[in-house]
């Protein structure tokens, strides 16, 4: 058995993680959640971790509103770096495994430089980004990094998300301005939390796989789309009106929004354990389970 303690797990990709670890006799799930351990603080991490009995911690909690980070950068700063080095720094001591959920934000997005692999350079080109890769930085070649790349589920009452959000905005006839020039590779959060859990039995189980080493995973999506399609395949999906969605390019729709990579074309050479799904053929799928 694999004990886990992690943080977000009340998350909109956290809460389905914990959902899917639960229900496998293979793991121990110990939630910590935030009320119980304000990650930003150095010795109430320590202090809430040292009693702890886990083999693995999984680091979720983060602050993720791209936008809000360009204004809020000393807040988003806090939490995603010194929150994470200091959860990182107080696993290390107790010499357990951590791993650390990051995003396809960490790279610029140019053209030139897709598909990004995990080996590619990572360049952010907003604040949040650039956290999220400071986070990185610090547990690299002592920890795990996970990067996902723009997560969807079907219901989840807390938060929304791009497929949702979409979904919502198109049933109330609202015209939407989508991105023809772009990429983005959406990602269905039940084969986030799929692909983790066999991920941590091939790694951190009692008898871990010796010839399967790498520390960085991209457990994304296998459809690279642009946003203007993204949206068409939602409202044909959902039945609703293709025609309020129109397009726009990268440069006309970032001028007002912190901007995002362009071209995210993020591929992995990592996971070989488990088939993510792409889009198309996911939303077709799962769409009658949408809350």
């Amino acid at each position: 058995m694999i004990r886990i303690a992690m943080t977000g797990g009340d998350g909109l990709v956290g809460s389905k993680i914990v959902e899917i670890l639960k229900a496998d006799e293979n793991f121990n799930l110990t939630l910590i959640l935030e009320q119980q351990m304000d990650i930003t603080s150095r010795d109430n991490v320590f202090n809430t971790l040292k009693d702890l009995n886990f083999d693995l911690f999984l680091h979720l909690a983060a602050y993720t509103n791209v936008d809000k980070a360009e204004i809020e950068k000393e807040k988003a700063w806090k939490i995603n770096v010194e929150g994470t080095r200091n959860v990182f720094d107080a696993v290390n001591f107790m010499n357990k495994n951590f791993v650390y959920i990051s995003t396809d934000f960490v790279f610029d997005g140019k053209k030139q430089n897709s598909p990004f692999f995990e080996d590619s350079k990572p360049n952010p080109i907003s604040h949040y980004g650039l956290t999220k890769y400071e986070g990185e930085r610090i547990i690299k070649g002592k920890g795990t990094i996970i990067r996902i790349s723009y997560p969807y589920r079907t219901n989840f009452n807390n938060k929304t998300d791009i497929v949702r959000n979409i979904r919502s905005l198109l049933e109330q006839g609202k015209q939407l301005t989508m991105i023809t020039d772009s990429l983005i590779v959406p990602t269905f959060i039940d084969d986030i939390a799929y692909a983790l859990n066999k991920l941590f039995r091939k790694k951190f189980n009692q008898k871990p796989d010796l010839n399967f080493n790498p520390e960085i995973f991209h457990l994304v999506g296998s459809q690279a789309i642009s946003p203007y399609d993204f949206g068409n395949i939602i409202a044909k999906a959902f039945g609703l009106d293709e025609s309020l969605i129109k397009p726009t390019t990268y440069e006309e729709y970032f001028k007002t929004n912190a901007k995002r990579p362009q071209f995210s074309d993020i591929k992995s050479r990592s996971n070989n354990f488990y088939k993510m799904g792409g889009f198309e053929e996911t939303i077709s799928k799962i769409k009658n389970n949408f809350k």
